[in-house]
């Protein structure tokens, strides 16, 4: 199926999770200052395992960094 990623059309495969895209994403397991929202509702970390993505869904995944 396809979904949003930052953007970018992608395939992944039926059941997906938002820790599956994440994952795709590249950002490291247990990263912290990771964020992510699907169609625009944050998704707590603690759910990632569980929330699985649609087809058509729009994912956001976003990285806190040091700076100005």
């Amino acid at each position: 199926m396809k979904v949003e990623l930052n953007g970018h059309g992608v395939d992944v495969r039926e059941g997906a999770t938002v820790a599956d895209l994440v994952d795709r994403a590249g950002a490291a397991a247990g990263t912290k200052g990771v964020a992510v929202a699907v169609d625009g509702e944050v998704v707590p970390r603690s759910a990632w395992e569980a929330t699985r993505v649609a087809a058509g869904q729009g994912d956001e995944e976003s990285e806190a960094m040091q700076g100005g």
